[in-house]
Order: structure tokens, then C-alpha cells, then sequence
């Protein structure tokens, strides 16, 4: 419905969208027609690259808050990684895991050192690479050290236990059941483990899994059969590190 303009309202301002009348700024309904006088702004227009197919998508309502969602949801998994490989416990499944896909190879002491030894089978027989010759100690409590050049880790230690793997010359020393294992990090941490051996020729595995490792020492305890003459042997031990 069109109504009359009177004569005394100002003639000057913003004329109407739908009838062209002049109104007074503050009004927000023409006076004549009582079109709405402020617009309702449009959609921006998309880029050229949105009209393209396959980039031509309507916008659906509440694609932002899934966009919002998913990014939270990153943030949050990211974090749960880190804390997982910063934790100790999570570190070292890790750690572990790799050791288990990946390969190991034979890394080589740069010193070996003995606290007791007896004469012709001194401590480092057991890095030549023979089984046939042996570290001998006169008594239970002593130990072999095995400094390296460069931390590494160490995935896997292979003990040739008594004085050969032949099961003839095995029986002539003898051997010790139990070591105690010391393994020195680069960082100064001690690593404790107990080792008990097969009283049997031959080598015997022994997982470990020790990060930056520099020194091993083994102690040799719970020594079978010890008489006067023998002495306990060690035929050859093996150290092997993650590629």
C-alpha cells in the first residue's frame, strides 16, 4: 500500500530502492511505500578457480565446524605421539620395535680388559672370532670390560660359553652359569642384568636392547665344575648393533 507524502517532509535523502522517494537518513522503511531501505548484502562472489569444475562445490552449513573438528582432533593425536615417544615406557616400545625390523650387525670392542686372567687365555680370546680359544679366570667374581670407540645400540649379545663349542673340549674347563652384565650408556647410566647360561656347548643368545651404549663389563658367578687346575673359561662373546 502506497501512502500520501506530506508536504513538509524533507524532500532530500535517501531515495527508496522500489519507489525512488527521498527519506531522512534515520529511517529504515521508505515513507511512501514502506519498502525496507537497507539492503541485505549479497554473497561475496567465488574466485575463477571455484567456477571450474571440479573446485564448482556449494558450501554446505557446518563444513567449518567439521574443518574445525579435524584439526582438533590432529592437534590432539600429534600430542599423544609426543607423549608416547617422550615417556620412558612409550621410548622404549619404540625402540624395541625398531630393533625387531630392523638389522643387526657385529660391532667390535676398541679395548678389552681383564681383572683376573690366567697365563696363554687372556680376555681378549673372546672378540678373536676363534671358539677354539678362551678367556680363563682362576675364581668366581671376576670380570671382563669391553670399552667402544662410539656409542651404539645394542640389540643382541651371543655368549660361546666354556673353553669351546666341541663338547669334548667344552667339559675340560670350567664354565660359569650365571653373569651379571653391567652396560655403561654415553650419558653415564648403569644398566643392570643377570644372565643365566646353559651349562652346554655352544653360543647362546641373549636379547638386550640398551641405547648409547660405550662399556660392558661381565662378571662370571655360579661356576660349575671349578677344581684345582681349571679355570673358568669363556669361549667368545659377540656384540651386535642396530643398522
Amino acid at each position: 500500500m502506497v501512502r500520501p507524502v506530506t508536504a513538509d517532509e524533507d524532500a532530500a535523502g535517501v531515495p527508496c530502492p522500489v519507489c525512488r522517494t527521498p527519506n531522512q537518513p534515520h529511517r529504515r522503511f521508505c515513507r511512501r511505500c514502506a519498502a525496507p531501505l537497507t539492503s541485505v548484502a549479497g554473497p561475496e562472489p567465488l574466485p575463477w578457480w571455484r567456477t571450474v569444475w571440479p573446485f564448482r562445490r556449494r558450501t554446505r552449513a557446518g563444513s567449518g565446524r567439521l574443518t574445525r573438528l579435524l584439526v582438533i582432533l590432529a592437534v590432539v593425536l600429534a600430542l599423544c605421539a609426543a607423549g608416547f615417544l617422550l615417556l620412558p615406557a612409550g621410548r622404549n616400545l619404540f625402540e624395541d620395535t625398531r630393533d625387531k625390523l630392523g638389522k643387526a650387525k657385529p660391532v667390535t670392542p676398541a679395548r678389552v680388559t681383564a681383572t683376573d686372567q690366567l697365563p696363554g687365555h687372556t680376555a681378549d680370546l673372546t672378540t678373536d672370532g676363534l671358539s677354539n680359544r678362551y678367556w680363563a679366570a682362576s675364581r668366581p667374581g671376576a670380570s671382563v670390560t669391553y670399552s667402544f670407540g662410539k656409542p651404539f645400540r645394542l640389540v643382541d649379545l651371543i655368549i660361546t660359553n666354556g673353553a669351546s663349542k666341541s663338547a669334548e673340549e667344552y667339559a675340560r674347563q670350567a664354565r660359569a652359569l650365571r653373569v651379571d652384565m653391567e652396560v655403561t650408556a654415553q650419558d653415564g647410566k648403569v644398566h643392570r642384568q643377570e644372565i643365566d647360561l646353559s651349562d652346554k656347548p655352544g653360543s647362546q643368545t641373549v636379547p638386550v636392547g640398551i641405547s648409547d651404549v660405550r662399556k660392558i663389563r661381565l662378571t662370571l658367578n655360579a661356576p660349575v665344575g671349578l677344581t684345582r687346575g681349571r679355570g673358568i673359561a669363556l669361549a667368545e662373546v659377540e656384540f651386535f648393533q642396530r643398522t
